[in-house]
Order: structure tokens, then sequence, then C-alpha cells
């Protein structure tokens, strides 16, 4: 069964293709977002992504789809209604990499328990009718019960509240399927080198560089979107020269250890730290994710790596809630992601507190539009926002936003077993593929349940042209286990090898170069 056209068809469409009506450069999730919208109004779109689809910071967030507790005790209700609407939507359109989570706060005075207990039922009216759970007090012995390690000395009890968790990479690549299902031409590790201008100064089309094939292509378009994430300022200098940056990178940064920390289905929400931020403890895929952190810097990378002050920032602040506390030697995996931040102006305090988490659209003179900022929850508003600036700059045919019933791709209330419920809709062929060459039911690797069948599948419908692409976003062994995904490397190089056509010399360099992606994931 043939779900989407392979990478060979989507390129064929940029030779055959004359003119785009909207062309987006960036495919983590808001230039994902942005090609499912545009593409489900009928207009003609072309997505590149330099790397793999959420290669960057939209694979590497806190799983959680919420409307962002932090931000209400911060007094900015309409960013958190906007995000808690969003959330709801999410959930009735993609409810197979969706669900919501119950999160504990405990607290250790009376007045904390209050104020935790009032503010978190704001946060659940303001919802509305897309409410996912109403909070409750806990007494001490329930939050005991809920979670067994917790720090008991001077415990007073806690808050119960609900939320939202999701696969971000897994919504990446179903919301690229989408996009291409309503028509959009969509491409992986293809990079946008220049572009061309008319006579009054106008973006009117761009070269791009596939870097699979080695061959460069010049596209035309009406209007082109900058949707990079914290790349944006590097494709406004392909623009303008000497433009100055509009992005600060913030890095956010997690570790992963057994679930036995948490030892429940319940997250733990930690809800001051030394610093004055949150921390959250989240139960995902069998294990339990810790962070994150919140640092200003100055340099931007495909593959940041966490700094040791995060680390032990990290697991210093569980120390103080968790009893056993997971040490170094307990990480079963360490990663890093860059948020998009819009950058300091002179008044700022240079703390990531005070930059905007909202997202905001900049039209450049040359017509180029640029989408940052904001985060997961929201990618589906940024997007309709983006597409009616693009449809108003190019004076495109307008056609009305229809993304907020439209089902991503797998969507399915149908619940299967372990990780197999990601793939939706798609569980049903993988599993008549693997009935047709039960070989494929091997393990990849010992201690998951990850198959062979699951790589052929990505080969063949979800555009992997690497051994990471497969392991770190199309399943998530990288986060989950380094060292695991290491010793699965060879076996799925391999199967992808015979697959796609490759070399011993690629599987070769592909081994190789996945340790040393992998490395950087482990202390």
């Amino acid at each position: 069964m043939q779900v989407v056209p392979n990478r060979t068809e989507q390129l064929n469409q940029i030779k055959t293709t004359d003119k785009w009506d909207i062309v987006i450069i960036g495919g983590g999730a808001t230039g994902l977002g942005t090609a499912v919208d545009a593409a489900s109004r009928g207009y003609k779109v072309l997505l590149i992504e330099k790397y793999d689809f959420a290669k960057g910071t939209s694979s590497k967030s806190t799983k959680l789809v919420h409307g962002g507790v932090r931000y209400l005790a911060n007094g900015d209700i309409k960013l958190v209604i906007g995000a808690l609407r969003e959330r709801g939507l999410l959930f009735k359109n993609a409810p197979h990499v969706s669900s919501v989570q119950s999160f504990v706060i405990p607290v250790y005075s009376t007045f904390s328990k209050l104020k935790y207990l009032i503010g978190l039922k704001l946060y659940d009216w303001l919802a509305g009718a897309l409410r996912v759970g109403n909070s409750i007090s806990l007494s001490k012995k329930d939050v005991v019960e809920k979670l067994p390690h917790i720090e008991q000395k001077s415990l007073h009890g806690g808050v119960l509240y609900y939320d939202g968790q999701f696969d971000d990479a897994r919504l990446a690549v179903n919301l690229a399927q989408t996009a291409i299902e309503h028509g959009a031409t969509v491409l992986n590790y293809v990079e946008a080198t220049g572009f061309s201008k008319n006579e009054q100064g106008k973006i009117n089309g761009l070269t791009i560089f596939d870097r699979e094939t080695q061959e460069s292509y010049q596209v035309k378009a009406k209007v082109i979107i900058n949707a990079t994430g914290i790349f944006v300022d590097d494709i406004l200098k392909l623009d303008t020269a000497n433009h100055k940056n509009l992005v600060r990178p913030s890095q956010g940064s997690h570790i992963v250890i057994d679930q036995k920390f948490l030892a429940g289905k319940d997250a733990l929400m930690i809800p001051e730290t030394s610093d004055g931020r949150v921390l959250f403890g989240v139960p995902w895929h069998g294990k339990v994710l810790l962070g994150t952190t919140d640092i200003p810097i100055d340099q931007h990378q495909i593959e940041p790596r966490p700094m040791e002050e995060e680390i032990e920032f990290i697991l210093a602040t569980a120390k103080n809630y968790l009893d056993p506390a997971p040490t170094r030697a307990d990480i079963l995996s360490i990663y890093a992601g860059l948020r998009p931040l819009a950058a300091p102006t002179d008044k700022d305090s240079g703390s990531t507190k005070e930059i905007s988490r909202d997202h905001k659209l900049i039209k450049s003179e040359s017509d180029l539009i640029t989408i940052t900022g904001g985060k997961w929850t929201t990618y589906r508003k940024m997007a309709e926002d983006t597409v009616n600036l693009a449809i108003e700059t190019a004076k495109l045919i307008e056609v009305p936003c229809k993304t907020k019933q439209l089902p991503i791709h797998g969507a399915t209330k149908d619940r299967y077993h372990g990780h197999w419920s990601l793939y939706g809709k798609d569980y049903a062929a993988i599993q008549q593929l693997a009935q047709e060459d039960p070989s494929l039911r091997e393990e990849i690797v010992a201690g998951y349940d990850y198959q062979a069948v699951e790589v052929v599948w990505s080969c063949r419908n979800e555009m992997i042209c690497k051994v990471e692409d497969f392991l770190a976003r199309r399943s998530r062994l990288l986060l989950l286990d380094a060292k695991a995904s290491m010793v699965a490397a060879p076996k799925v190089a391999r199967i992808m090898a015979k697959e796609l056509g490759k070399s011993e010399e690629w599987i070769a360099q592909e081994i190789k170069a996945y340790e040393e992606l992998a490395t950087r994931y482990l202390l």
C-alpha cells in the first residue's frame, strides 16, 4: 500500500512545475503546518527542508501539548487561551500521536497548595469546551500513591491537573504526508541557496540544491515563506546581506531515565526551580523525560548538546523531589533543542523570561515572509496566519483556512500496544507487510519492540534517506536509549540499503555517521 509518493516522484514535481503559488523553506513544525494549510486551501505548494523533517528543535521538545501554565503565572492570558484552544484541536485532528496526560504538583505548604489550585482551576476554565480534565486537590497520601518516589519530608499534599502529550517527530512526518495528500510537493535534504528578484526588487524565485542527488534547480514562486526556526536569520541574509538578527536562541535540554523513577502513569511538575522556572518529569514511551532548561546562547547549530551545567541542574532539582533520585549513571540519553525566541531589544535584561514566546510574522521589502517564535502547540494557528499573509502579499485568490477540522494523516482513535498507536491508520498496512514477509517481524534491537518492518515502511512511505532519520525521528530510539540505538544502527543500515538500492560503502558510511551523532546523546 503506497501512502504517499516517494522522494523521486516528489523531485519530478520540481522539474515539471513552471511556477508555484507558495514555496516554504523549512520542514519543522511551522513549515510543515504551513504546507498543510496552504495545500488544503488548493494552492500549488512546495516545501523544502535542508535536513530531515523536524531534525532541529521540532523533534527535541518536552513532548507537551499545553497552554503554558508558566505563561499564566506571567499574566499572558491571551497566549494561554490561544494555546489551550489549539491543544483541543490537535487532540481532535491527530488523536493517534497525542493524548491527555495527568500531572501532579507536590506542595510543601498550605499557601502553595491554594495558590496552584486556584491557578489551575483558572487554567481549566480558560480552556472552555476544549477542557481535558478537572484540577483537584490531593492529600499527602494521594500524592504518594501517584508518585511513590516523591520526597515526603514536609509534603503537604498536591494538586492534580491535566494537559496534553504528543510525539513531536511523528506528528511532523504525518504533517508532511498530509500536505502531500492535499497536492503539495514536500522534500527533505533540499537546501535554499539563493533568491532571484524582479526589476522592482521583489523575490520571484529561488535556487535550491538537492543534497542527495547533488543537483541544483531554479524554481519560480509567487511568494516565499521563511519558516526555518533558529535559522531564519541565515535565510534573511540571503535576501539582505546586512540583515540584523531577529532571533536569539534559547537552549532547552532534557535527560532521559528509566520509568522506575516515577513508577506510575502520572507526570511530575515542579513549579518553582532554583532559577524560578518549571521542570517536568514526564512518562514517555516507557521512559521518563526530565527537563527543560532555558539558557540564552549566542550561536545556533543543528545538533546542540546539553551543557554540563544543565545536566547538573536537572539532576540537582530532581534530587530535591525524588527518593531515590536519578544519578548520572541512570541517564539513557541527553538531548537539547534551541528555541527561536525574538531577539531582545536594548531594554531587555538578557533573561529568556523577558523574550516573547508568541510568534512573529514579518514581511521584508522584497516580499519574503518570515514566521518565527511560537511553539508546537500553536503550529496550526501560526500556519493559518502565515498563509493569510502570503495570500495578501501574492494577491492569490482568497480561500478560507480549512485546518481547524482537518484530520492529520493516520488520524484514528484506535489504540494499539506500545508505540504502534503512533502509526494510526497505517498500522493495518504495516502489519499486512509483515504478514507477507514474516522475516520483517525481527526486532532491530533487544529490549525494544521496534521491528524491521518499520524500517521498510519508513523507506517506502516516510521518506527516510539516512539511518539517523529512522532511529532519531521515525522511531524515537536515539532519544530513549542512545546506546541501544547504536547497537541497532548496522541492522537498520542494511535494511535501508536493500530497500533504497545502496552499496556496502553507503552502509559503512551511514553506520560511522550515526555512531558519531549518537555519542552526542551520551554523557
